[in-house]
């Protein structure tokens, strides 16, 4: 058996990650597992990188096609809100030009994939080919061009009047995406597209569209090296990162620190609160600089290497994430695995790692005095803390290795496409 992944990065972002986690821990087992991914951030030689048009005439083509594409999202620039979350459309620059490049494949696995393959001219074509698994990391395959809805259950009809691009209008941009996408899921056959999502929120989500109920889903978790994210010292950590060895140090990651979804806001309004000599020590990552107090704070920018992560996670007391929707986020998975408990609102897959008294606290999305208080109970409790820390990577060394999350695959491949026909 022989497994193409597409996803448009390979280690660049969570999703990307994720997908990288995936094909590495397939080719682990022993699958012949590649990635063709539109920009390449890795040296993996398993990976390769979509190649340009040959001819002049095929680039021209390219360019068109993505100005027609950048020229209808252009009318809504003015009416974006602050912290926009990314919104995707169906259509790439590369249209059906895509499906040339893909070798032959036993299951063609697809990622997150904006930007690289064109819902309506290459996926029915692909699902003609092979057999495709199609894991969602967000919910954009069942919406009309948002990743997350952040309530806007509109998706579950037919778009339009989109609250992302701030679109009064019934007949938006999201209308024409989900209508483009809903007559391309009308021309692949049940049986030759499977979704799967990492968590039983996305799949309920998926449940609930008018686009893509009528695919079968599974719900596979996400999948980490154990060897990598463990529990380091403390101590040693700390004095890697230069932090100080006796405070009580709060970690906040985030892609794009300044994405509204993320809730930075929250964490920052729960720790203004707990001034004083004796305030935590926010540690925070990602792109971007949020405003705090300088002298409680410590940013260091975007980290991609796994094992220096996970010394960050090993730095802190407690990890808080405070998304007002996700997936199944793996920066809580990460923080479990290196034996640091998780502080998080109770929203999206959230509340399927953090387990209230056994592997952190839940709070109400938005509960900013709720927050603080599960931030002080946290740091107040040595004890309570360790034992947490413990329950929470007996968890991930039970759920969420990565040879568990492979095997999960390998067996749903095996499903699709039966041992005869590999």
């Amino acid at each position: 058996m022989n497994v193409v992944h597409l996803s448009t990065n390979d280690v660049s972002g969570g999703a990307a990650r994720s997908a990288y986690r995936i094909h590495t821990g397939l080719r682990g087992l022993g699958v012949d597992s590649t990635m063709l991914v539109r920009w390449r951030r890795s040296d993996d030689d398993s990976v390769a990188e979509v190649r340009a048009s040959a001819t002049l005439l095929a680039r021209t083509r390219q360019r068109v096609r993505h100005a027609v594409i950048q020229r209808a999202f252009a009318r809504y620039r003015s009416s974006l809100k602050p912290g926009f979350e990314i919104f995707s459309d169906d259509r790439t620059a590369w249209g059906s030009t895509l499906v040339d490049q893909i070798p032959p494949a036993s299951i063609l696995h697809l990622h997150w994939i904006a930007q690289l393959v064109d819902i309506g001219a290459a996926l029915p074509r692909l699902c003609t080919r092979s057999p495709v698994v199609w894991t969602l990391h967000d919910m954009n395959a069942v919406t009309g061009g948002c990743h997350y809805d952040l309530g806007c259950t509109r998706y579950r009809q037919s778009c339009g009047r989109c609250p992302e691009l701030g679109s009064d209008r019934e007949h938006d941009l999201s209308w024409d995406v989900w209508r483009r996408k809903r007559a391309a899921y009308g021309r692949i056959a049940a049986e030759r597209l499977h979704l799967v999502t990492p968590s039983e929120w996305l799949r309920d989500r998926v449940a609930r569209s008018s686009l893509a109920a009528a695919f079968p889903v599974s719900v596979i978790p996400y999948g980490l090296d154990l060897d990598v994210f463990t529990v380091r010292d403390r101590t040693a950590a700390r004095d890697l990162l230069g932090l100080p060895r006796q405070a009580s140090v709060v970690l906040f990651v985030a892609e794009v620190l300044d994405n509204a979804r993320k809730g930075f806001s929250f964490v920052r309004e729960a720790l203004q609160g707990l001034g004083g000599a004796e305030a935590p020590l926010l540690l925070s990552m990602g792109r971007g600089r949020p405003v705090v107090d300088a002298t409680h704070h410590v940013h260091l920018g975007t980290v991609t290497n796994d094992v220096f992560l996970s010394v960050v996670f090993s730095a802190a007391d407690v990890f808080v994430i405070t998304s007002l929707q996700d997936n199944l986020p793996n920066t809580v998975l990460e923080s479990m695995a290196c034996g640091t408990p998780a502080i998080g609102f109770a929203a999206g897959g959230l509340p399927e790692m953090i387990r209230p008294g056994e592997t952190g606290w839940l709070v109400p999305p938005g509960d900013v005095a709720g927050l603080r208080e599960a931030i002080l109970t946290a740091l107040s409790d040595d004890a309570g803390r360790a034992a947490m820390g413990k329950a929470s990577r007996d968890r991930v060394e039970r759920e969420h290795g990565l040879r568990r999350q492979a095997e999960r695959y390998l067996d749903l491949y095996r499903e699709i496409r039966p041992l005869d026909e590999t």
